[in-house]
């Protein structure tokens, strides 16, 4: 009998080497349940020192409804430049639509959001997904959306010369 090959599971650092989001904009910690081609999930621990909770709400802290979809879209993003092998390669993904979004259920610091992602469709560079995020098993919020993945555009020194 074979045994099936264990899944791997993406820390932080690893998902630092396939995003070029950082403090505080990072919101995926771990990946875990990776199926390549199909789906992944995506998991992280909502803390109450995070920025956005100084001023949404401060007497009621909640979790900001695009910053889960954000949550959602990294996850997506970090599955696949890990599928397609690009890690370290200076990838950046870009939204490009998002639909259907719902919010179910407030999220406080505290809580600990787990947001499977499948892979609805993909033509070139060009990935649909769905999106879910839960706490426990309550489902908090979910959407649908696309993301462009393109190299990532270094600006010009506007103090650079232009002169030969």
């Amino acid at each position: 009998m074979m045994e099936a090959a264990a899944q791997p599971v993406l820390d932080m650092e690893q998902i630092k080497r396939l995003l070029p989001h950082r403090a505080p904009f990072l919101f995926v910690e771990r990946i875990s349940d990776i199926v390549p081609g199909q789906s992944a999930t995506g998991w992280k621990s909502v803390s109450f020192n995070e920025p956005h909770f100084l001023g949404h709400f401060p007497e009621y802290a909640v979790m900001p409804g695009v910053l889960i979809i954000e949550s959602m879209a990294q996850t997506a993003g970090a599955f696949v430049v890990h599928m397609l092998g690009l890690q370290d390669q200076k990838r950046i993904v870009y939204f490009m639509t998002i639909d259907k979004a719902r919010f179910r259920r407030p999220v406080h610091p505290g809580d600990v959001l787990r947001m499977p992602v499948k892979v609805m469709r993909h033509r070139g560079t060009v990935w649909r997904f769905e999106g879910k995020a839960y706490v426990n098993d309550e489902l908090c919020a979910e959407a649908e959306y696309s993301a462009m993945i393109a190299d990532q555009v270094m600006k010009a020194d506007p103090h650079a010369s232009t002169e030969a």
